[in-house]
């Protein structure tokens, strides 16, 4: 004779440190679903219905990824998946996962965070599918998140270690920047749909953006006017140092809007100033908004305001 009375779900167990852990979803058609890390036990991640954790898309294997807590620390291993599983954008075979860490698992990012879930594993798969049918029927993007919980960087290393081919879309209150990826490559990059700004410049920029959403759309079919086709990778360490050392110089700087002009009369020989120099004196001359000098400039943002400053200093340039 079955017992009617309904049964606890089994508790949680902490780990050998005392700590209790969750996966939470913070892109994919599972945004917003958290699934329990629990001591010795085991989670099967994959497509198949009789799995612990089931992402039913086509970029998940049947059997995709094994993640278990052992004592107080939490492995993740690839069961052998066509498409591979990614912590904080490396490819991996087996790893070790501490809070913080973001697994990239088809098109859902998931992140280990520290906090006692209050549901057990099996209340976990059921919520995961009503997160899914919610936004199915909300028409949710399929890969869409806040930069806040992944910042620009790691998306774009994520992407580009699983070789995505998409158009990368950052929406701020401000402004909208669009990635072109080809195959994990960048193709091209866009502000504002402004074709006064190179597109590795406006890459650049996009990196220093730290609110905002991102959706990963379909593939345009169009040529670009300058592809690039360049690596993530090589893109994110010139890019960050880029951005080191240009707010370095962020104080020193005019104002976005500030007016800067030819100084009257121009007392210093223009014979001292290099090509590059000279080129941003000339659109200091047509412009004379400090913004669109560095809009129109062919060098980067960093170059043309350590090229401005120069000329500000040595009384080439005055500020208004």
């Amino acid at each position: 004779m079955q017992d009617p009375s309904p049964k606890a779900p089994t508790p949680i167990a902490p780990s050998m440190d005392g700590r209790s852990y969750v996966l939470r979803f913070i892109s994919g058609k599972y945004q917003g679903g958290e699934f329990p890390i629990a001591t010795d036990r085991q989670i099967i991640v994959g497509r198949s219905s009789d799995l612990d954790m089931v992402l039913v898309e086509d970029m998940v294997s049947r059997k995709h990824a094994k993640i278990a807590m052992q004592g107080d620390q939490i492995w993740i291993e690839d069961l052998g998946s066509t498409n591979g599983t990614f912590v904080n954008g490396e490819k991996i075979k087996r790893s070790r996962l501490k809070e913080g860490d973001r697994v990239l698992i088809g098109t859902s990012i998931l992140k280990v965070i520290a906090g006692d879930s209050v549901r057990d594993s099996a209340d976990a798969k059921i919520e995961l599918e009503n997160v899914a049918h919610r936004a199915r029927n909300s028409q949710q993007r399929t890969m869409s998140g806040s930069i806040e919980e992944v910042p620009l960087p790691d998306l774009m290393q994520l992407f580009g270690t699983s070789k995505k081919t998409g158009v990368l879309v950052i929406r701020t209150d401000d402004d909208v920047g669009r990635i072109h990826l080809k195959k994990g490559n960048i193709a091209f990059a866009i502000i504002n749909d402004l074709d006064d700004v190179a597109p590795l410049k406006a890459l650049y920029r996009m990196l220093t953006w730290q609110k905002g959403l991102f959706d990963l759309e379909p593939a345009e079919e169009r040529e670009f006017p300058a592809e690039m086709n360049a690596s993530v990778q090589e893109v994110l360490m010139d890019g960050m140092r880029q951005l080191d050392e240009f707010n370095r110089l962020r104080e020193q700087l005019p104002d976005l809007h500030a007016r800067v002009t030819v100084s009257q009369p121009l007392l210093p020989p223009l014979r001292d100033l290099k090509p590059a120099e000279l080129d941003v004196l000339q659109l200091a001359h047509n412009y004379t908004v400090f913004e669109t000098v560095l809009n129109k400039s062919l060098a980067t943002d960093l170059e043309t305001a350590e090229i401005l400053l120069k000329l500000i200093k040595e009384s080439y340039l005055r500020v208004e």
